[in-house]
């Protein structure tokens, strides 16, 4: 089985502001039955805590035949003791890019800017130069990441660890770092530059920090009180899990607490905190057309394929969203995140509306680990209660 790189290696004219349109999470269903976490859930999870040695994993399944239930196995940190759980904060990487999009194709529900316009048209002059021409990308590109720009990540993969941790990164000085990198090959190139850009024309068109705009538009309507920006803190409030990466010291593998970072190096493509029930709170708002027009949803959903070498041979990526199958049947959609910090996560929706976020609070080592992490998201929108 070829691994999904995405899944190993991700992270992350001014005018007056128009007011958010109110959003009103419908309420859930009355349960007909109660479900109880399937044995198969319990044992992908205790898989990745026992024999692929991560140090915590958790996960909330929402199920519309029966509710709500989470299982989670591992320290939430490993100095203490403290158990993991689903109710934990964490970092979220790429998952905000669907936070972002979302918030893009608000404003062009609310006629703020066209997904069919050039990034050069409401950010001029930036990208330019080392053959990159920003009159030729349109912010629909940027969203499916069809935009052949590279990803500032990779001027980063080798940056001493200890000064990345702790360096305060602006969005433009992420654009030049990209612009700095030669050309992707393909017409599909996964790049969190591309949601950097993205950010970039939010502020713009409202006249606010994006990041404050998606609080605005996306965060505090549907009220997940637990997902915030961390701004320029290197540190998650309230109770969250620590996170665990692995690194070379001497020759040696060594597992570091990476849980204190600067994740400005994400921004508006990876920086999100947040937990598993706000995850799939908002991935159920998303989809079930609470945030957008149906017309704008249509769009949102309209996928191309993605690089096999990292969605997998049969992945396909909307505007903010990915696709894949399920051992199950049909599709699932969402996205996954991960941070160099050690958090990753995997949010998706199964056709019959079940969610689920499974999170590591440590990232996958080997091959084996990021499969069994993958395949506990199946099981968790597959599996019988």
């Amino acid at each position: 089985m070829k691994i999904p790189a995405l899944f190993l290696a991700l992270l992350t004219c001014v005018g007056a502001t128009a007011p958010a349109v109110a959003v009103t999470p419908r309420p859930h269903q009355a349960a007909q039955r109660t479900c109880d976490t399937p044995p198969a859930l319990k044992r992908a999870l205790d898989e990745l805590t026992g024999r692929h040695r991560m140090a915590g994993a958790a996960v909330e399944v929402v199920d519309p035949a029966c509710g709500r239930w989470t299982y989670a196995g591992g320290r939430a940190d490993l100095r203490t003791g403290r158990p993991m759980s689903a109710e934990d904060r964490l970092r979220v990487g790429s998952v905000t890019k669907t936070f972002t999009a979302a918030t893009v194709l608000r404003l062009a529900d609310a006629g703020r800017l066209s997904l069919d316009a050039s990034v050069e048209r409401y950010l001029p002059g930036l990208v330019r130069g080392n053959g990159y021409d920003g009159r030729r990308i349109t912010v629909r590109q940027l969203l499916q990441q069809t935009s052949r720009l590279p990803d500032h990540s990779d001027s980063l993969a080798t940056a001493d660890v200890e000064w990345l941790r702790h360096h305060q990164f602006t969005p433009r000085e992420l654009v030049k770092r990209a612009l700095k990198l030669p050309h992707p090959k393909g017409p599909w190139h996964y790049s969190t530059t591309n949601y950097i850009l993205a950010g970039l024309v939010i502020e713009k068109v409202t006249g606010r920090a994006a990041e404050k705009e998606i609080s605005r538009r996306v965060i505090k309507p549907l009220k997940l009180r637990d997902t915030y920006w961390p701004g320029r803190s290197e540190h998650i409030r309230g109770r969250h899990s620590r996170s665990y990466f692995t690194t070379e010291r001497n020759g040696t593998a060594v597992r570091v607490d990476g849980t204190e970072w600067n994740t400005s190096a994400g921004g508006t493509g990876g920086a999100l905190i947040s937990t598993p029930r706000d995850v799939n709170t908002f991935y159920a708002a998303l989809l079930d057309g609470r945030l957008l027009s149906r017309p704008r949803m249509a769009e949102m959903l309209d996928t191309v394929p993605g690089d096999p070498a990292r969605l997998g041979p049969e992945g396909r990526y909307g505007l903010g969203l990915i696709t894949s199958p399920l051992s199950c049947g049909g599709r699932w959609t969402g996205h996954s995140g991960s941070t160099r910090a050690g958090h990753n996560t995997l949010a998706a929706v199964a056709p019959d509306g079940r969610r689920a976020t499974v999170v590591l609070n440590e990232s996958p080592a080997t091959d084996a680990s990021t499969t069994a992490f993958i395949a506990a998201l199946d099981t968790a929108l597959c599996a019988k209660p």
